[in-house]
C-alpha cells in the first residue's frame, strides 16, 4: 500500500485502519487499527520480529519494500529518531542538526537560529562546531533529538533511541525526552523493548503480538515518575504478562525484548 499522508482533523494525530504489511508470505502486520490523539505519548512493546519497527516505518512513509492494504494517515510534519544517531561524520554538529531545513518558522527564525536553540534545549549549547566523533553516545543522541526539534514535528517517531546507551545515560535521556515532549507537545510513538522505560515515560502502552495489538494500556499516573514507584508494579505485571513473561520464572514463556 502507498501510505497516504495528509493533514488530520484536530481529533487525531495518527489514524490507521486495517493496515497490513507482508514480506513475501510472512504477514507482519495483520489488519492493525490505531488512533493516537494529538499530543499523546505512546510506547510500543513487542517481542523480536513482532513488527514494531515495521509499523513505525509505515507511519513515517519509509516502508516502500513491503506490500499491504488499509488506511494510514499521519501529520504533515513527522520526525524520526533511530537507535543510532545517524549523524553525518563529515558535517559538524550544527550542520547535521539543520540538514535539509528550509525557510523561517512561525517566530521568524531561520534554520541556523532554530538549530542553535534546539542544541541549547538538549544541553549541547557551545558544541555546534564539534564533529560527531567528538561527542559521546549520549551526546550524539541529544544531537539527534535536536535535529528532530528543528522540524517542529507534530509527530515524533522514536525507534529504540536509547537502546545502545548505558543505564545512567538512558535515565538522563528519559528525563530529557519527557521534558522536550512537555515543552513542545508533539504526539510521540516510542518503540522500545524495555517495559520499565515504557511505564516511566508513556501515558499509553501498546503491546504488538501476532500482527495485532494484544494490549492497549493507559498508565494513569502523573509525571515525573520514578522506577522505584511501587504503583508501577501493577502496570509492569500486566505488560510482562501480555509479552508472555512470568515474573516468578527466570525463563520467559517467549522473548520479551525488541
Amino acid at each position: 500500500m502507498a501510505a497516504l499522508l495528509e493533514q488530520l482533523a484536530p481529533s487525531s494525530s495518527v489514524r490507521i485502519g486495517g493496515l497490513t504489511r507482508s514480506f513475501g508470505e510472512r504477514v507482519v502486520l495483520d489488519g492493525v487499527d490505531l488512533e493516537i490523539p494529538p499530543g499523546q505519548f505512546v510506547a510500543l512493546l513487542g517481542h523480536s520480529g513482532s513488527g514494531k519497527s515495521t509499523l513505525l516505518r509505515a507511519i513515517a512513509d519509509l516502508d516502500h519494500g513491503a506490500s499491504g492494504s488499509g488506511e494510514l494517515l499521519a501529520p504533515e510534519r513527522v520526525s524520526v529518531v533511530f537507535q543510532d544517531s545517524r549523524l553525518l561524520p563529515w558535517r559538524r554538529v550544527l550542520d547535521n542538526v539543520v540538514l535539509g531545513a528550509r525557510g523561517k518558522d512561525d517566530e521568524g527564525r531561520n534554520p541556523v537560529e532554530r538549530g542553535l536553540a534546539a542544541l541549547a534545549e538538549v544541553g549541547l549549547a557551545g558544541r555546534e562546531r564539534a564533529w560527531p566523533s567528538q561527542l559521546s553516545g549520549g551526546e550524539q543522541q541529544r544531537a539527534a533529538l535536536a535535529r528532530s526539534l528543528v522540524w517542529e514535528p507534530e509527530l515524533l517517531l522514536a525507534d529504540e533511541p536509547f537502546g545502545a546507551l548505558d543505564a545512567l545515560t538512558r535515565i538522563r535521556m528519559h528525563t530529557l525526552l519527557r521534558e522536550l515532549w512537555e515543552r513542545h507537545r508533539p504526539s510521540v510513538l516510542l518503540v522500545t523493548h524495555d517495559v520499565d522505560e515504557a511505564v516511566v515515560l508513556a501515558d499509553r502502552v501498546l503491546v504488538l503480538d501476532g500482527g495485532r495489538f494484544s494490549l492497549d494500556l493507559t498508565i494513569g499516573l502523573d509525571h515525573p515518575r520514578s522506577y522505584r514507584d511501587p504503583r508501577l508494579a501493577e502496570y509492569r505485571e500486566q505488560l510482562l504478562s501480555a509479552l508472555g513473561v512470568d515474573q516468578d520464572d527466570n525463563h520467559p514463556a517467549k522473548e520479551a525484548t525488541a
